[in-house]
């Protein structure tokens, strides 16, 4: 198996969230594997994924040997770039029933809740300051097309009786989201956010403390598969008797066996200058998720120092799933993504926007994240398709990938979500011009709902496609 990586590059613009947590961090350069190693665990990748598969690994079996190679620096991917949603499955409930059973799926949605205060009592016994509030999320309607759009999975849930949101009034729910763009919304207090940055280096020092051998500036080349697994960098091998592949975004590109399992698009944010005065009179100093209910998610909340970050999915595609220089640049939506925060919250007119950024999300076919072992090799496994919401599920799937490298026979081997893909996408240029039509038929739609007026009926019926493909379940 050859792995098309190119390599990092020598002065990498950094991510806000990123950037501002290395600032934090008295430590040498990162270190790159130089010599060959001969471990139990090669973990490929140094995110949320791979970092809680690691953590994992040493808390069950501390004598493991476990090495971790990153190609940049730990967190330089998603994790150290996402908006700090903490978030849970529960909106994903319909299509978890669906794909695998009522049973399995309320275990999903209770497992994912409990990840949540999970990743804050392992953030309060390692002393990782990652500025976690747990402050709940609130789910929104900003035009009357988006009314009612929580009914039917919350219906499923009260049926359940596993439904931990709240049907709040618009008075309060403007008061939260400080923002009378609002004219509905449901809460869970079971969600929060966090500072993506700091929860990525915390995780890797952790890791390190446990006895990780983790190297950064060291790419994958290539994957040998022998008596033992050879995992190939540019200055060492590491040998291992099992390997886990975690390049969410980059596992279509390193193997192309995964080329139609997901499509890579970006998510762009944008976040203010600190005003935590202004936020404190307007009501906004809390870390409050708040999400609206379009198809393409408009999120923002505060930081811990007083900043405002909003972001939105589904604006750059890439053909063939190619990491697009787009992705790891300053936002080319910032003017745009500028105006609808201070639609929001016209109170921040005058504040400065800080920085913009972006960033390619690996969107699966169902919107869920998939596990799995390689069909060719049994001792690889995998995790990725997080579909822009992987801080609170990758807790998750670093349980998932641990129990499957260890062979054992528990819920999360058992589990729908630890048997690969479900489904594919079109090959190309069909994927690719499927997408831009559906996502400007979105965006036309949208619009109209906006400013109060019925969409055209070519646009509804497009936006029914992304709804098909599990693009209505908010996550």
């Amino acid at each position: 198996m050859s792995a098309r990586f190119a390599p990092p590059r020598s002065e990498p613009v950094r991510p806000f969230w990123l950037a501002q947590a290395l600032t934090l961090e008295a430590r040498p350069e990162p270190a790159p594997l130089t010599h060959d190693r001969d471990v139990d665990v090669c973990i490929v990748g140094g995110g949320y994924t791979g970092l809680w598969t690691a953590i994992q690994l040493k808390l069950t079996q501390p004598e493991l040997t476990v090495a971790l190679i990153e190609r940049d620096v730990c967190g330089a991917g998603a994790s150290g770039r996402n908006g700090g949603c903490l978030l849970t499955l529960s909106t994903k409930y319909l299509s978890m029933r669906r794909l695998f059973g009522e049973a399995e799926a309320l275990q999903l949605v209770r497992e994912s809740e409990h990840a949540v205060e999970a990743i804050a009592a392992f953030c309060r016994a390692h002393q990782i300051d990652a500025d976690i509030r747990l402050d709940g999320a609130l789910y929104t309607a900003t035009s009357t097309a988006q009314l009612d759009a929580m009914v039917p999975v919350l219906a499923a849930l009260d049926a359940a009786e596993a439904n931990s949101w709240l049907h709040w009034p618009a008075p309060d729910v403007r008061k939260r989201a400080a923002s009378h763009a609002h004219l509905e919304g449901h809460y869970s207090a079971l969600a929060g956010s966090v500072h993506p940055g700091k929860l990525v280096r915390g995780l890797a020092r952790v890791a390190r403390q446990l006895g990780v051998q983790l190297f950064e500036n060291t790419a994958m080349e290539n994957l040998v598969h022998g008596e033992r697994l050879e995992v190939v960098t540019p200055c060492a091998t590491v040998r291992a008797g099992r390997v886990v592949l975690a390049l969410n975004a980059w596992m279509a590109t390193a193997l192309p066996h995964f080329e139609r399992s997901i499509a890579l698009v970006s998510s762009d944010m944008v976040i203010t200058a600190p005003v935590p005065d202004l936020l404190a009179a307007i009501g906004l100093n809390h870390g409050t998720a708040v999400l609206d209910s379009r198809t393409f998610v408009h999120y923002y909340r505060s930081t811990c120092d007083g900043r405002v970050m909003l972001g939105k999915g589904g604006n750059t595609f890439a053909y063939g799933n190619r990491m697009l220089p787009a992705f790891d640049a300053p936002s080319d939506y910032e003017a745009e993504l500028t105006r609808a925060l201070r639609r929001f919250i016209p109170q921040l007119a005058e504040v400065p926007i800080a920085a913009s950024w972006t960033g390619a999300s690996d969107r699966s076919v169902t919107g869920l994240p998939f596990f799995g072992r390689l069909q060719a090799d049994s001792r690889v496994v995998y995790g990725f398709g997080y579909s822009g919401n992987g801080v609170g599920p990758s807790y998750l799937g670093g349980l998932i990938l641990k129990s499957l490298v260890l062979d054992e026979d528990n819920a999360w081997t058992r589990s729908g979500l630890a048997t690969g893909p479900r489904g594919q996408f079109p090959p190309e240029p069909i994927r690719y011009v499927g997408a831009l039509t559906v996502r400007d038929a979105i965006r036309r739609k949208e619009a109209r709902e906006d400013a109060g007026l019925p969409p055209r009926w070519w646009d509804a019926q497009m936006a029914k496609l992304a709804a098909a493909a599990g693009k209505a379940d908010k996550g």
